[in-house]
């Protein structure tokens, strides 16, 4: 393979980095935030992202939120991911809270419990399509046969076999945000994020994606919460949450009958 995966996974393999979380018990709600605050800045300055955000998600549900630029959609994504944390309330993953792990736990967490699907693909131009997907396993000390393999298995799942060996600055649009959500899935995570996935995308495209998506949360019975603009797209979600002014209120006038099963 490349010398550039090569030289990546030697310094992935060197940092010995332990990546497996510890079990936690079960519970009616893969995530759940109680109170969830978030303020940017002090003083005259402060900005209030989110004021004290209450959300409970069942498993294998699909939820979307929809909201103006600049109403928290991302922040709030991030702080569940566990890519931030809050001024004050909690982020709880299975009844565990994740405020109260280590940063070691919550590198395991991010790793290997959430898939995360961005708007910007950020995938590595210079590598293959499976290069790139493999990156997640690497990351988890995987051998490189074994992680391109499965890596392999993830772009036949999204429809891109024939294109395994392509690099991946090389693609379409579509077809990388395809790749990218291979990436975000390839450790088979129960949950899923995704912060305006086809919002790069032109209409069919982003049709195409949230259709492949869509199939994926049913298929691997995944748990998964969408920050979108596209009100249409949303509606297909089993529910549709607005985000505004730093309040998470159910969507007036949408009901789960209207989502697309």
């Amino acid at each position: 393979m490349s010398p550039a995966l090569d030289k990546l996974q030697a310094g992935i393999r060197a940092t010995g980095q332990s990546l497996r979380v510890n079990g936690g018990s079960s519970a009616s709600f893969v995530i759940e935030t109680r109170g969830l605050r978030k303020v940017y800045g002090a003083g005259s300055a402060e900005q209030v992202v989110l004021k004290s955000v209450d959300l409970k998600v069942s498993e294998a549900e699909m939820i979307a939120i929809v909201g103006p630029s600049g109403s928290g959609k991302s922040t709030f994504l991030h702080l569940v991911a566990a890519l931030d944390m809050p001024t004050s309330g909690t982020v709880y993953f299975r009844s565990r809270a994740l405020q109260s792990l280590p940063e070691s736990h919550l590198e395991d967490f991010r790793n290997q419990s959430v898939g995360f699907v961005w708007q910007r693909h950020h995938l590595l131009p210079d590598f293959s399509a499976a290069e790139n997907v493999a990156m997640p396993l690497l990351m988890r000390g995987a051998r490189r046969a074994e992680a391109l393999e499965t890596a392999a298995t993830w772009l036949g799942e999204v429809g891109l076999s024939a294109k395994a060996r392509q690099m991946a600055g090389e693609l379409s649009g579509g077809e990388q945000q395809r790749v990218a959500i291979a990436r975000a899935l390839v450790n088979q995570p129960p949950l899923m994020l995704a912060d305006e996935p086809t919002g790069d995308l032109d209409e069919q495209n982003a049709d195409a994606v949230f259709n492949l998506m869509q199939r994926l949360h049913r298929t691997h019975r995944l748990t998964s919460i969408l920050a979108t603009h596209n009100r249409a797209l949303a509606e297909r979600c089993d529910r549709v949450l607005s985000l505004d002014r730093g309040e998470l209120k159910p969507l007036p006038g949408f009901s789960a009958a209207q989502a697309a099963h």
